[in-house]
């Protein structure tokens, strides 16, 4: 099968087009709520959805969805310079959305020697299988790291 462009490739439909173009307005209003909100609030929130005028801001938890709203009417005065569109600001809190960008880092835990002995004995009474595969190399993993 020959490689073909993206770009190339949402333009074929009519249907894909038109995702393509609204994926890249959010992208567009996303920009712009990043340069209107202080940089330690740029992390913790994302464009959810734009519909009708109004623009749903997701947040990763109750204090940064407060610090939003306390903004909105400088955020939506930006905004409009923007897109004359966008008439209201609505925010909410995503629990389930991790903060994004600087200072972000994943939560590694690491498994003591006792317990990675116990994956041990449990790898070797597996049979060949993608599960035997997962706990040979969680057992690996987390070996270096102990040592």
């Amino acid at each position: 099968m020959p490689a073909h462009k993206i770009g190339d490739l949402l333009h074929q439909s009519s249907e894909l087009r038109a995702l393509s173009r609204r994926a890249q307005h959010l992208a567009e209003l996303q920009r712009a709520m990043l340069e209107a909100v202080p940089r330690p609030l740029a992390g913790t929130c994302r464009i959810k959805s734009f519909r009708s005028g109004t623009l749903l801001v997701a947040a990763v938890n109750a204090a940064a969805a407060a610090k939003l709203r306390h903004l909105a009417p400088r955020l939506l005065e930006h905004l409009r310079k923007r897109d004359e569109q966008v008439t209201k600001i609505q925010i909410e809190v995503q629990v389930a959305m991790q903060q994004i960008g600087p200072g972000t880092s994943s939560r590694k835990t690491s498994l003591n020697a006792h317990v990675i002995s116990k994956f041990e004995r449990l790898e070797s009474t597996l049979k060949e299988s993608p599960l035997r595969v997962a706990v040979t190399r969680l057992v690996r993993r987390h070996k270096r790291s102990v040592k």
